[in-house]
Order: structure tokens, then sequence, then C-alpha cells
């Protein structure tokens, strides 16, 4: 198999995204004055892993149900276009699988020291329901995915999680106030799958695939998606405004390409032209990310 393959599937634009708040959750820690190499070098890490674990069992999944067929739009993916066998892709998933494992055991036994064993096993706990969560979104006889819990999933895991959690590996505690942000972050990802679930729901709605996009229809979609990005605005400059931290101000300014974006899907009457679109949300939340970067180091 070549190299070229597996890049492929491992589906590198969607990484930024996977990060976003991991970076917004290690720099409110640093502006506070807590910061540690090890803990931000094995979060990304582990989220690099648990992300590309997601792709390769999303390929995987959708293969065995029927979903990556002819009336997809977006990149062939690997077992599609057949340069990956689905025996491949399950080893690639074990590989993946492992890997996130490696690198966030050390990560919670570095962030948890000091605390209690029961927040070290509750970690341990969240790690392997994370490799459950990757692999699970579209594998099995219950995927989440096919069955409207996805949006909930990604904000729980790329919100909530990303943010909140990483924030306290650093503080060895707690915050809720960075809830703003977790809010912002996860409902940015929520909309780049809304948008992938929108450019996808005829085909979706084929195979049997019940996105909320399905159970809504695609123009209450646009208010949905309307919603989150609205959404995460609030909750981002709530943050920014409750801490004062003026100059982290920056970071909204990707709005400017997603008020835009909020333009261009109000006015979409095909589906399948939104694929774009997906980049430009990706893209902006990581941009945020960092911009709030920069404006806690200055």
């Amino acid at each position: 198999m070549e190299i070229k393959s597996w890049i492929h599937a491992a589906r590198l634009r969607t990484l930024p995204l996977s990060l976003s708040g991991i970076i917004v959750g290690s720099f409110v820690a640093y502006k506070q004055g807590f910061w540690d190499n090890r803990i931000f070098a094995l979060a990304i890490l582990t989220t690099l892993f648990l992300q590309i674990l997601s792709n390769f069992a999303n390929d995987l999944g959708d293969s065995y149900k029927g979903a990556d067929n002819e009336g997809r739009v977006g990149p062939m993916r690997a077992i599609q276009s057949g340069k990956i066998t689905q025996k491949g892709m399950i080893f690639g998933s074990v590989v993946m699988s492992v890997l996130s494992l490696v690198t966030a055991i050390p990560l919670i036994i570095i962030g948890t020291t000091g605390m209690p064993s029961s927040v070290l096993w509750a970690y341990v706990v969240l790690a392997l329901l994370s490799v459950l969560a990757a692999i699970t979104y579209t594998v099995g006889k219950k995927a989440y995915g096919y069955n409207g819990m996805g949006d909930v999933m990604v904000f729980i895991f790329f919100g909530l999680v990303s943010v909140l959690g990483v924030y306290s590996l650093y503080s060895k505690q707690f915050d809720w106030g960075l809830l703003g942000m977790a809010i912002g972050i996860g409902m940015l990802s929520i909309a780049v799958l809304n948008l992938n679930n929108m450019r996808d729901h005829e085909n979706d709605k084929l195979v049997n695939k019940r996105t909320i996009v399905v159970s809504m229809g695609f123009e209450k979609a646009k208010i949905y998606h309307t919603f989150l990005i609205v959404g995460s605005f609030i909750g981002i400059l709530t943050f920014i405004l409750l801490n004062e931290w003026w100059l982290s101000l920056i970071a909204l300014f990707p709005y400017i390409i997603l008020t835009k974006h909020l333009s261009k899907v109000w006015k979409t009457k095909i589906p399948q032209t939104l694929d774009p679109e997906l980049k430009k949300v990706a893209l902006s939340t990581f941009a945020i990310s960092i911009l709030f970067l920069i404006s806690t180091v200055l």
C-alpha cells in the first residue's frame, strides 16, 4: 500500500480543526501562569492520532454501510477508491488506537500529578471513551453518526473535552469560566459537521443515515447553521469580555469570513456546492485559535 494512500485516508485537512480546542485550552492556561511543554506536545499528538483514527474508522464504517457510493460528494474515500482494503483499514484503525493511548497515558500521568487518583482514573476512562467515540461514529450496528448523535458528540469532544479537559491538566483544577470558549469551539466544530451533512443529506437519506439535517430538512438546517455560527461568536466574545482580555478580541477577526460564509449558505440551492465552505469554516476555527494564542503571548 502506498504511503500516499494512507495520507489521503488520514484527511489532513481535518486536522487543524481538531487542534483548535487544545490550543485554546492550553493558552488560557498559559495566560494564567500554568504551562508544561510535555502536556502541550502530548495533547497535540493524542488529538492528532484520535482524529486520524476517526477518519480511518469513518472510511471503514461508511464503506460497510454503503454510504460511500457514486452519489456522495467530496474527495473519494480510500476504500471506495480501492487503494486500501477494508482489512487494511481495520489494521490502520488498530494502529491509530494504540498510538492515541500511547500518548494519552503519559499525558494523563503527567497532567494529574499531585491530584487525587480518582482524577487520574477519570481521565483514563475519558481517553478510552475518546477512542471508542472515534471508532463508533460510523462503525457498528448502533453507529451514532447514523442516528443523529454526531453533533452532540462533536460538541462534547471537540469543545468541552478539548478546552476544559486540557486546561485542567495544566492548572490541576476545573474552571467553568472557560465554558464560553469551549462552547464557541464546540459549536464551530458542529458547524463543520453540519455543512458536511447538508452537502450529503440527499445521499444520506438514501442509505438511511439519519443525521440532524436529514431529520429537519435542508432549509431548516440553514437556520441551525446560523445558530451555530452566531452562538460560537457569543460564547467566545463572552469569555473575552468577562476576563477583560482585550487583545484577544483579535481572535474574532475570522468572523468576517464566517459572516460571508453564512450569506453563501443562505443563497445555496444546490447542496453539493457547499463542499468548498467546509474548508472555510474549519480553517476559520483554526485561525481563531491561533489568533487567540498570539494574543496570550504578546
